[in-house]
């Protein structure tokens, strides 16, 4: 069973830092393009950023570009997301991915897995 298991969600003060974790698990994604999306409450789902199979092409969301982070272990099956300068507008519920038919990101369509979601909120 492929599963897609996000952590490091919580509460954190307006200029703090959480570190996101995604583990998967049931297959070797290796060769897989990861994505992280968000979903505030009543908006759409959101791209935060993307990561290609080898880690050498990452791409960001324009909000949170030059804050966050994309990471990934492959040898660990993992790939994390460093979120610096948090702002309340970064309050969602944060989403791992993965496209296994791709080695580098393509779109949100396209991600064939998709973990549970871990909540980030930011006071202010």
């Amino acid at each position: 069973q492929v599963q897609l298991v996000e952590s490091g969600g919580g509460l954190v003060q307006a200029g703090g830092s959480l570190r996101l974790s995604c583990a998967a698990s049931g297959r070797t994604f290796s060769s897989c393009a990861m994505g992280w999306f968000r979903q505030a409450q009543g908006k759409e789902r959101e791209f935060v950023a993307s990561i290609s199979w080898s880690g050498a092409s990452v791409y960001y969301g324009a909000s949170v570009k030059g804050r966050f982070t994309a990471s990934r272990d492959s040898a660990k099956n993992t790939v994390s997301l460093q979120m610096n300068s948090l702002k309340p507008d970064d309050t969602a519920v944060y989403y791992c991915s993965a496209d296994c038919n791709s080695r580098w990101y393509r779109n949100e369509a396209s991600m064939d897995y998709w973990g549970k979601g871990t909540l980030v909120t930011v006071s202010s």
